[in-house]
């Protein structure tokens, strides 16, 4: 699949009984080492409540790393558009666009926690609504239009930015979704990007392609455009060079992510029968891989089956295992899935293998040439020779 990319998606999510401080520093940390090993992407989350994820603002990580960082591209994983009007909302990403030199993107959701919705008090059953009335603003502003449109929580009155887009080329844009068709249906009427979240989980793998009819229908009915190059699935994924080793890393934290997402994102990884091994219960469900390079491709091209086709494979970034592990485990992915799902080796391969047919013609070849060199040496030290005898017999 050459275009292939991979990226990752970090919430964060981080331990409870460490400094603060630092967890946001191994998370850019994290980035660095990623574009070192040439991962495309980086998608940081947007979080105001129960303290494990700590990112309230991704522009103010993504402004730094645009300084720390050459070539991955840097996006808001997801700003949850409910928490903010839509003008300061857009201003503040155009100028992210402009600082980033345009590598930034823009990743858009009705948001994650309802105790961040509770906190603003708002409605959770209308957050999704919100998310897509403010998002057709951002995108008429990101476009360079003038906005007036008034709802029963903002209101813009021939609103309009003072910048164009970086270079004049339109900021990306990704739409949120995991299960539910609001997602989906917002990608497609907007023309925007989907952004799968848990794309693993049993339940969005088997809505996956479905999903996707319901963006390509919808785009098609509002006269937009989408592409399956700009569908990112986002996955959980450790490896380690044994299946053995992957499985001892993880036992550092993930019994702790486990228990976040049971009993404060209200999002159940494991149900209560399979507590006793959450490892086991995550790669039998297929919502995980914790295992080798060779499972991660498996994990791919079963999501290639079960989607379609899609563009981009985001790690879910997490701290199952020591930090050390965890960049090990990207490390390993960028060295042996990359150029197996990107064909990145075929030339190399040809070439072993076309010179490797030819080895007793080019044995002989330089065998005949070696010959060549030491009988014309031989020649000349024997020429030599008789004329410095030829000289001492005058």
């Amino acid at each position: 699949m050459p275009g292939f990319r991979f990226g990752t998606f970090i919430p964060p999510i981080h331990p409870l009984h460490e400094n603060p401080t630092l967890c946001m520093e191994r998370d850019m940390e994290l980035v660095q080492h990623l574009d070192k090993l040439g991962y495309h992407e980086a998608w940081l989350g947007e979080h105001h409540s129960a303290g494990a994820e700590l990112s309230a603002s991704p522009e103010l990580l993504i402004a730094i790393l645009s300084e720390r960082t050459k070539h991955i591209r840097l996006g808001t994983g997801v700003s949850s558009l409910p928490y903010h009007h839509p003008l300061i909302l857009a201003d503040r990403m155009m100028q992210l666009h402009h600082l980033t030199r345009g590598r930034f993107m823009f990743g858009a959701g009705p948001g994650a926690l309802i105790s961040d919705a509770m906190m603003m008090g708002i409605t959770p059953a209308r957050q999704r609504d919100m998310m897509e009335e403010a998002l057709a603003c951002v995108l008429a502003l990101f476009r360079g239009e003038t906005v007036t449109h008034k709802t029963d929580w903002f209101e813009l009155k021939d609103a309009r930015l003072q910048l164009r887009p970086y270079d004049d080329k339109p900021i990306e844009v990704c739409t949120a979704c995991m299960v539910s068709p609001s997602g989906p249906r917002a990608a497609g009427k907007l023309g925007t990007g989907l952004l799968s979240l848990s794309a693993t989980a049993p339940e969005a793998l088997a809505s996956a392609a479905k999903n996707w009819d319901i963006c390509a229908d919808m785009a098609a009915q509002h006269g937009r455009q989408v592409s399956r190059s700009d569908w990112r699935m986002v996955g959980l994924v450790h490896v380690a060079e044994t299946r053995e080793q992957a499985r001892a890393d993880v036992q550092f934290g993930i019994r702790e992510w486990v228990d976040y997402f049971e009993n404060v994102a209200v999002l159940p990884m494991v149900p209560p029968d399979r507590k006793g091994d959450p490892v086991a219960h995550m790669i039998d469900s297929g919502r995980a891989v914790i295992g080798t390079p060779d499972d991660c491709l498996a994990q791919i091209e079963r999501l290639q089956t079960a989607s379609g086709g899609f563009g981009c494979y985001l790690i879910t970034d997490q701290n199952w295992a020591p930090f050390d592990k965890k960049l090990k485990s990207y490390e390993l992915i960028a060295r042996y899935v990359f150029p197996k799902v990107n064909a990145q080796n075929e030339a190399r391969d040809a070439s072993y293998e076309w010179t490797k047919a030819r080895q007793v013609e080019f044995k002989a070849t330089n065998q005949a040439a070696t010959k060549i060199q030491i009988d014309r040496h031989a020649a000349e030290v024997a020429a030599r020779d008789a004329k410095s005898k030829g000289k001492a017999a005058e």
